[in-house]
């Protein structure tokens, strides 16, 4: 799960496992010996898991009793991530209503950790029950591994945390820093510490060492001197007119690499040029200043933090090793693997063993007692080294040269290093000098140096992107329900438009941006709510939000503006774990559930499960019914509270007592003259939501008049094809409660009624017995077809349902069979009696609109032959 899901609104990053414990399930943990003495064995830290008791040690209670095993995979799954430095604490171990099949959901941090994590706590759990060993270690390491490739480093974390913690949405747009900060036309973008702000051409000069001196030395602040040599007669020549001791660098290097410092003598200038030619051909030759390295972090042009860095180290005593003083220095708690923790553990490479082989040292060296021995080139805290804040210490001065040389550069995001004895004072008085210019500067020494204070230097930084007044979000419009979704979602983006907003949309048939189809298909889950969030031309979206995605994945936002619930009906039931039309009222609710508490939740009051939802909000609550003396709406209208009814023909909001009649729905194209009731229905919860966002009555009066149902604007909704002696509908109705809309509207035409229906497999027994049912009663003449994807049954199990209804109602009900939806589309139109009305319940609506266009032309043109087709059984 990444966002609002089932299992949880607030807890968005959960993984669920679905476990069928077979035999096991006869076997809880108080009837296998010796397993809860094992389990403390393995996971003693486990003492701190109170469980259902709410004590320490709750859970090896619950062991003790005895408590099944998807219980105990939970807790070793939050146990691992948290051994692995993600602490993790929610839990829940919930059946599925089938014998011995539970779904285990645990919180996680990085994602690839928390399914390695789910795999790993079963196995561990089965060596638990065999009594074999488990070798822990690996797994805690790997995990670690995992956790540092696929987290998003301190620096760019940070800027995450803060803004998560001011409310602005956040998208991972990589594998690797690449962050997206607010949504559509509000977002801004971050890699690192380089924000979208910040100018190409700066972080240019800054990773061109040379350029940045000379812009720098022509500004009157201090550098080293030094030259840009490429052979080994440059060097010579340099270090003639530098004097030693040198300092070797990439002129394109970054984070210390290739750089070699207190170079005194010709053999070491050689390494130090080929370390620095591995990263480019030019190479820095500049006088090795003495002092402290210092950095300080410039942001939005302003002094924001400053520290001391020193490269990774030991302290000599006259007795250990520097392999064992080494080892000393990584049990210090506060170092660890990567940047789990404040310090990184110290790991021997080639520099280390450069460093030690210049003194004439080894790892099996003993150094005397109070003598320091550096271990790496550079301060670089991913290698070990240490920080100290001095923020406050910084000499007036050297704030403002610091903050000049950001505007001299142009990084408004800027990390300057300095070589000086302190800089408590002017580094013009005590000879220090600027080293380099960074772009994209680490942020982890400021947020949590190993001495003084820790720094939100990640603050200034969304203060720079999102100014006080700025807003990083965009208006969204979630749409939920049975039916009518689709419909609402569309007639809701027209009207978005219609007020001159940039609207992205999303739907069964596909994503549109600006009415402009981006992807075509069912579009209706998180991956597609992204795709319209992520585009820096919406300003305003509205999504469709099915089941299937919130079970999967949970939905692609975090919170919504207003929420829109069409209804409640038995549909989809028997899948996933969803049995109950009370299960799916919990699904679709997560997503009024995720309205902001000043946005609103726009609920059917005539739908129990809908109004029902009500109660468990957070968020204001409006109501659409098409019962004007509906209870619960007169109620909710008497406390001043807003609704949307149907009245003497007409559409109204009321705003408390008072009623706005927007237009009489007869006169509105959806409503095909006031015949289709559920249309009426779906323009309710629109215009409701409209008025919230202060749009103008005869706004949205224009909006409903220019949105006609048809091929373009509704596809697969009631789209009606006059032929010249009979009429022809498409409509996506796959459900009960979608025959039975179309029933209601058909019985308002007098024709012939032939309909083309076909059920689906994933579908209980007797939800597709229904369907037959139902088509029985609506339909003079019956025309089976199959779907595409037959969802887990055969073809014949599918009809020989839908028959067992159809003869319920009618034995003898003319009744034929088609394979495929166009030869059954072919045969109903090339067959059809005059002053008929054929209604299609499509699987795939783009194909059967394109078919029956086809055929409306060859009508029109007069070169239709009927009754050129049989039926196939």
């Amino acid at each position: 799960m990444r966002g609002p899901n089932y299992w949880s609104v607030r807890r968005h990053k959960l993984i669920q496992m679905r476990l069928d414990l077979e035999e096991m399930e006869e076997r809880p943990t108080n009837k296998i010996d010796g397993f809860k003495e094992r389990l403390e064995a393995l996971f003693p830290t486990m003492f701190s898991h109170r469980c259902s008791v709410g004590l320490p040690g709750g859970f090896f209670s619950r062991v003790e009793e005895g408590t099944w095993m998807g219980h105990v995979i939970e807790h070793i799954a939050l146990e691992l991530q948290t051994l692995a430095g993600m602490e993790c604490g929610y839990g829940r171990t919930r059946g599925t209503g089938k014998h011995g099949v539970y779904n285990v959901v645990f919180s996680y941090m990085e994602e690839k950790a928390g399914i390695y994590t789910a795999k790993a706590a079963v196995k561990i759990t089965e060596a638990l029950i065999d009594g074999n060993p488990y070798d822990l270690a690996e797994d805690i390491q790997n995990l670690r591994e995992i956790r540092e490739d696929e987290r998003l480093g301190p620096s760019t974390g940070s800027i995450v945390d803060e803004a998560v913690a001011r409310g602005i949405p956040y998208i991972r747009l990589n594998h690797s820093s690449l962050v997206q900060l607010g949504y559509g036309v509000n977002q801004k973008r971050i890699r690192a510490t380089i924000a979208s702000t910040t100018g190409s051409i700066a972080v240019d000069i800054a990773c061109d060492k040379e350029e940045t001196k000379n812009l720098l030395e022509a500004a009157q602040i201090p550098v080293p001197k030094g030259r840009i040599v490429y052979t080994e007669e440059g060097l010579e020549a340099a270090i003639e007119s530098i004097k030693y001791p040198i300092v070797t660098k990439p002129v394109n290097g970054n984070h210390g690499k290739g750089a070699t410092t207190n170079i005194t003598n010709w053999e070491d200038a050689l390494k130090g040029l080929e370390a620095a030619r591995k990263y480019g051909k030019g190479v820095i030759v500049e006088k090795y200043i003495t002092g402290l390295d210092h950095r300080v972090l410039v942001i939005n042009y302003k002094f924001v933090a400053a520290a001391i860095r020193k490269p990774a180290a030991v302290m000599g005593d006259g007795k250990h090793t520097i392999q064992e003083l080494i080892d000393t220095t990584n049990l210090d708690p506060r170092r660890g693997f990567g940047h789990e923790k404040t310090l990184t553990s110290i790991k021997v490479d080639g520099f280390t063993l450069d460093m030690l082989t210049q003194k004439g040292l080894t790892l099996d060296s003993v150094l005397p007692e109070g003598e320091e021995q550096w271990l790496k080139p550079t301060a670089n805290l991913s290698t070990g080294g240490t920080a100290t804040d001095i923020t406050d210490f910084v000499h007036p001065d050297n704030v403002f040269m610091c903050e000049r040389i950001a505007r001299i550069i142009g990084l408004d995001i800027c990390g300057v290093d300095i070589m000086a004895e302190s800089l408590s004072e002017p580094i013009q008085n005590n000879g220090g000098a600027i080293l380099e210019v960074n772009a994209a500067p680490g942020f982890r020494m400021h947020i949590d140096p190993a001495e003084g204070l820790p720094r939100n230097v990640a603050e200034p930084v969304i203060d720079m992107l999102y100014p006080t007044g700025s807003s990083a979000r965009i208006p969204i419009i979630a749409v939920t329900g049975t039916n009518g979704k689709t419909t609402t979602t569309r007639l809701m983006a027209h009207m978005v438009k219609t007020m001159g907003y940039k609207v992205g949309y999303t739907t069964t048939d596909g994503v549109y941006i600006q009415n402009q189809m981006m992807m075509r298909g069912d579009c209706t889950g998180p991956v597609s709510a992204e795709f319209v969030l992520k585009d820096p031309t919406v300003d305003f979206a509205v999504l469709e939000c099915a089941r299937g995605g919130i079970l999967r994945s949970g939905l692609g936002f975090h919170n919504c503006d207003m929420a829109i619930v069409t209804n409640i009906t038995e549909d989809h039931l028997g899948l996933q774990d969803i049995d109950t039309i009370d299960q799916l009222a919990r699904v679709k609710a997560v997503v009024p559930n995720s309205v902001l508490p000043n946005g609103y939740a726009i609920l059917n009051a005539d739908n129990k499960w809908t109004a029902g939802m009500a109660k468990d909000l957070k968020c204001k609550v409006a109501y659409f019914t098409m019962n004007e003396n509906n209870s619960l709406v007169q109620e909710h209208m008497k406390a001043g509270g807003l609704a949307a009814i149907y009245e003497s023909g007409f559409v109204t909001i009321c705003k408390g007592t008072w009623k706005i009649r927007v237009e009489k729905a007869a006169n509105i194209p959806l409503t095909f003259g006031g015949r289709a009731s559920y249309n009426i229905q779906n323009i309710l919860p629109t215009l409701l939501a409209g008025f919230i966002r202060n749009f103008k009555i005869e706004d949205m009066r224009t909006a409903l008049h220019t949105f006609i149902p048809g091929p373009a604007q509704t596809p697969g909704r009631m789209n009606i094809f006059r032929f010249r002696n009979f009429e022809v509908m498409v409509d996506y109705a796959h459900n009960a409660a979608g025959f039975e809309a179309i029933a209601e509207m058909l019985s308002k035409i007098e024709a012939k009624h032939v309909g083309i229906i076909a059920g689906v497999g994933d579908r209980r027994d007797e939800d597709t017995i229904a369907l037959g049912i139902l088509a029985a009663q609506m339909f003079e003449e019956i025309i089976i077809r199959q779907d595409k994807n037959l969802r887990g049954r055969t073809e014949q199990e599918i009809i020989d349902l839908m028959m067992k209804g159809i003869s319920q109602v009618d034995p003898n009900k003319k009744v034929s069979i088609f394979r495929k939806e166009t030869e059954a589309i072919d045969y109903a139109i090339k067959n059809a009696a005059k002053h008929s009305f054929i209604t299609i319940c499509s699987d795939v609506v783009p194909d059967a609109l394109d078919q029956i266009m086809k055929l409306k032309a060859m009508d029109d043109a007069g070169e239709m032959e009927f009754g050129t087709m049989v039926s196939s059984s």
